[in-house]
């Protein structure tokens, strides 16, 4: 018995447009460890700069594999399958890791059709059990967790942010940047981007990757103002149930559901959310659940830690408040 990978574990490195990794590779790289020698993998020939590759030597990367591209684009999902592809293929690697994005688990899908490999998507775990890559994940609106064993030589796992504590290595590496040449087949590169909008920047955590998630629902009657305060006083992300974005109350990237985006930060705060079964598959996962709403049947309280029966046009403010007061005094 065996708990580590023969082969190599690719970790595909997201990155901010300025080049700064985003926050949930740190859990993939930490993870990676787990299971054994650990490449990144960079998506652009010339590959990231000092303070990155500094970053990925504390968390133990042995290798960067920095991917030219050959001018194919790099924000279509076909050509990341391919460019992953022909990776493992050279690399003989025997896992990927990657971050489980609307986009990421599309290239995971693609990446397994072409590799042959087996593909976990939301993955809350992963570990080496006789030499194959066994990963756990929740199914069923988040009420089982399931351990699923990947029986072919090449797995593919995207894994949940916020699903491993990341760590440092205990003795950091000088990581070679290694540049790939990779071969993008034709039909690869037929979809072409014509229009590409940046989303308007702001200082809240992508939803996705955020630790403290604080959702409003019906019960707002369209105004977030209270769930917005509260989510900056403690430095998180704003979210939605489907009906609120269906009003128009909020846009639908904030969506939280089975139909929408999956969660699982530290602290989940739903406010005026009923708790649905549709929402619950996208947040049941959460670490810690915080129900305000007046109506004390909702279905919501049944997994909250804590449920608070109250108008959230009352409670929030004033949770807002207090922790304001707190944090001034911690200076």
């Amino acid at each position: 018995m065996t708990n580590h990978l023969a082969g190599p574990v690719l970790v595909l490195l997201d990155h901010a447009p300025d080049g700064t990794l985003r926050a949930p590779v740190f859990e993939l790289l930490t993870l990676g460890r787990r299971l054994g020698s650990v490449h990144g993998v960079w998506l652009g020939a010339d590959g990231p700069g000092g303070d990155v590759l500094s970053a990925l030597g504390a968390y133990g990367v042995d290798v960067v594999d920095a991917l030219d591209l050959g001018g194919a684009d790099a924000r279509l999902t076909p050509v990341v399958a391919d460019a992953l592809a022909d990776l493992a293929a050279a690399l003989g690697a025997a896992a990927l890791l990657l971050t489980s994005s609307f986009d990421n688990k599309e290239v995971a899908g693609r990446l397994g059709v072409r590799s042959g490999g087996g593909v976990v998507v939301d993955a809350s775990d992963a570990r080496v059990v006789d030499g194959r890559v066994v990963a756990d994940k929740t199914v069923l609106a988040g009420t089982w967790t399931t351990s699923c064993a990947v029986r072919t030589p090449f797995a593919v796992v995207a894994l949940k942010a916020n699903s491993v504590q990341p760590e440092p290595a205990a003795s950091a590496t000088q990581p070679a940047v290694v540049a790939h040449p990779v071969t993008i087949a034709e039909d690869a590169r037929q979809a072409v981007v014509v229009e590409h909008q940046e989303r308007t920047p702001s200082d809240r955590p992508a939803l996705g990757e955020a630790q403290v998630v604080v959702v409003g629902g019906r019960g707002t009657d369209g105004d977030f103002s209270a769930v917005e305060e509260l989510a900056d006083v403690l430095g998180g992300a704003v979210g939605a149930t489907r009906v609120a974005t269906d009003e128009g109350w909020i846009g639908h990237d904030a969506q939280i559901g089975q139909t929408g985006v999956t969660i699982s930060p530290r602290l989940y705060i739903g406010a005026g959310v009923s708790g649905a079964v549709h929402h619950r598959g996208g947040m049941q996962a959460s670490g810690v659940i915080v129900a305000v709403n007046s109506d004390p049947e909702s279905p919501i309280f049944e997994i909250a830690d804590l449920g608070i029966v109250g108008d959230l046009f009352t409670v929030l403010p004033q949770a807002t408040q207090e922790l304001r007061r707190i944090k001034a005094a911690q200076g």
